[in-house]
């Protein structure tokens, strides 16, 4: 599958025993319908609740959907903090750029596995730490 940002080819990754497709060069993150649920714990139904918005008024370029190759739709998820992400019209799935992904598992649950998963995974790029010092 291609990276509906930049359209290099994505890798799939496990993440808490569910596949998603990240792009390596713009770190971007597909997840097919269903797979944000299943990354976050059982009492949080983010898309369910009043989280995801429709955004008015969005003048950020519209991403092709990388299944049906339709523009998305513009979606913003949180309460307080708005993350606006991208969602296929036909209900393919849900678009992260770079460390949104991160960020909207923080929103729905403050102890998650998959976070926590997420956090090793990219530590570098979303938490850069320190070298060590000898």
């Amino acid at each position: 599958m291609d990276c509906p940002n930049c359209k290099e080819p994505m890798i799939v990754l496990e993440l808490s025993e569910v596949e998603i497709d990240y792009c390596i060069s713009c770190k971007g993150i597909w997840l097919d319908s269903g797979e944000l649920e299943l990354l976050l714990d059982e009492d949080s139904n983010l898309e369910n609740s009043n989280l995801f918005n429709t955004p008015l008024n969005i003048s950020e370029e519209k991403k092709k959907c990388p299944i049906c190759n339709k523009k998305m739709g513009k979606v913003e998820i949180g309460d307080e903090e708005k993350i606006l992400i991208d969602k296929c019209l036909n209900s393919h799935g849900l678009w992260f750029d770079e460390n949104e992904l991160h960020q909207i598992i923080q929103v729905a649950s403050k102890k998650n596995k998959a976070l926590d998963l997420l956090n090793d995974i990219f530590q570098n790029e979303i938490n850069p730490t320190d070298e060590e010092e000898e």
